[in-house]
């Protein structure tokens, strides 16, 4: 009788059968031959053969056993999946298996590739300090500011820079704080720098003048007197008090009233009545530590002096290379009213009488 063809998963008796080994599927029989035992060997005979091993299990269901030579402490995983986690760059011993006898598979390699690494706690400082700090523009702040931008967008800028040799001016401060007249007065570059203005704006008026739009059109209106404006750093901000009439005082009344006006504004006690109606100003820029700059004209004015710090530098005087006491003057103006040529006139002027502040003497 022909016997039926077999059903998948049925082992026929004629069927080979594998061998279970420590890694693999086995071999068929006869595939190998053991040598027989000699007898006596251990004064017993040779052990009968080995019954017939049953059918291999399905794959998935075989057992992992570690292969000889493998060290004891590396965990259990079948060849495949060493390769697998040694081309992933996993450590075994790092994997929980969930294979077979706590195996490790295929699927738990890849889990721990894909495992997001715990984040790191952040580091809070004991006392964390603020990133920014806001403060409230108010008060002579918020009008200066919106002074300043009405300026800045509203009238032409031009500015002009000239070095100056003021060693002499720094000869005359030293003589003058010696006089009796100056007595109890603070004597500074600033005061000569301020009569060099005044005594410049006498020769040339249309430099103390200002820009006017009205309902018949625009005009400017030259000033026969000069409100002479002092740039002053305060803890409330930039402001600009004016010494008035400052064109008619002598030099120690001019001394007086710059040591009142900067003393009164640092102090915060500047009135309204003293920070308004300035014709031109001065802004020494030199107490910082800085050589020059483009300062903006004041509102309602058309020309601003920066004076900047005296330095020792080398300097070509009377036709030999000296070290010098140098300074660096800036004049901004309204290009709708001072034009270049005046401009430069001026600030020429100025320079010469710091280089020489006998000149001084020489306009009534």
């Amino acid at each position: 009788m022909v016997p039926a063809v077999n059903e998948p998963g049925m082992v026929t008796p004629d069927e080979p059968k594998r061998q279970p080994v420590l890694v693999g599927y086995g071999v068929k029989p006869g595939a190998t031959k053991r040598r027989p035992r000699k007898p006596g060997t251990n004064g017993s005979a040779a052990p009968a053969a080995a019954p017939a091993a049953p059918a291999a299990p399905a794959r998935e269901a075989e057992p992992v056993v570690r292969p000889q030579g493998v060290d004891n402490a590396l965990p259990l995983a079948k060849p495949p999946v060493r390769k697998l986690a040694k081309d992933l760059g996993v450590d075994l011993r790092t994997v929980t298996g969930t294979g077979p006898q706590g195996s490790i598979t295929r699927d738990d390699v890849r889990s721990a590739t894909e495992a997001p690494a715990a984040p790191a706690a952040p580091r809070v400082p004991a006392q964390a300090a603020p990133s920014e700090e806001r403060i409230p523009v108010k008060g002579v702040r918020k009008a200066t500011a919106a002074a300043m931008s009405g300026s800045a967008f509203t009238a032409p800028h031009v500015t002009e820079f000239l070095q100056v040799d003021v060693t002499r001016t720094m000869e005359t401060v030293r003589r003058l704080r010696e006089l009796p007249e100056f007595a109890e007065v603070k004597v500074s570059p600033l005061l000569l720098v301020a009569k060099a203005l005044l005594t410049a704006v006498a020769r040339n008026p249309m430099v103390n003048a200002t820009w006017r739009d009205g309902p018949d059109g625009a005009e400017i209106v030259v000033k026969h007197h000069v409100n002479l404006g002092i740039a002053a750093a305060t803890e409330r901000g930039l402001i600009v008090p004016k010494v008035k009439s400052a064109h008619a005082l002598s030099l120690p009344d001019l001394a007086r009233a710059l040591t009142a006006l900067t003393e009164t504004a640092r102090a915060g006690k500047a009135t309204p009545a003293d920070l308004t109606d300035g014709t031109i100003t001065i802004t020494n820029v030199g107490v910082f530590g800085v050589d020059t700059g483009t300062p903006i004209i004041t509102p309602g004015e058309s020309a601003i002096l920066a004076f900047g710090q005296i330095r020792d530098l080398p300097w070509v005087h009377e036709g030999e290379l000296a070290i010098r006491k140098v300074t660096t003057l800036s004049l901004s103006f309204d290009h709708r009213v001072i034009d270049g040529e005046l401009g430069s006139k001026v600030l020429r002027d100025v320079g010469d009488m710091l280089e020489d502040p006998i000149r001084m003497l020489a306009w009534g």
